[in-house]
């Protein structure tokens, strides 16, 4: 099993920039791939961003393409969540994923191991 632990949440006004980040523990090796979801009240978890650790592969969902960037910290195994130009409609829980199946997973069954959860709120 993989444990992971976000951080960087908070309050930002529409327009502004958070990092998120997620730290991996345990059986890293095995973690083929690392996502991002998240999930607003009232609604479902949904999927945002996927990183594959062999080749660097990422692919986002749409809603966030050109503003969202996930991006990895091998000797940390930490990866990142960078998001500028937020909107209130980016307000949510933010969860990280990891999975040791290859490929590029965006459904939550596509991940085994969760993270507990950041809050990320923008302000209009």
């Amino acid at each position: 099993q993989v444990q992971l632990v976000e951080s960087g949440g908070g309050l930002v006004q529409a327009g502004g920039s958070l990092r998120l980040s997620c730290a991996a523990s345990g059986r890293t090796f095995s973690s083929y791939r690392m996502g991002w979801f998240r999930q607003a009240p009232g609604k479902e978890r949904e999927f945002v961003a996927v990183f594959m650790w062999r080749g660097g592969i990422t692919h986002y969902t749409d809603s966030v393409k050109g503003r969202f960037t996930i991006s990895r910290d091998n000797a940390k195994n930490t990866i990142y969540l960078q998001m500028n130009s937020l909107k209130p409609e980016d307000t949510a829980v933010y969860y990280c994923a990891a999975d040791q199946r290859w490929g590029l997973g965006t459904d939550k069954a596509d991940f085994g191991s969760w993270g507990q959860g950041t809050q990320v709120t923008v302000s209009s």
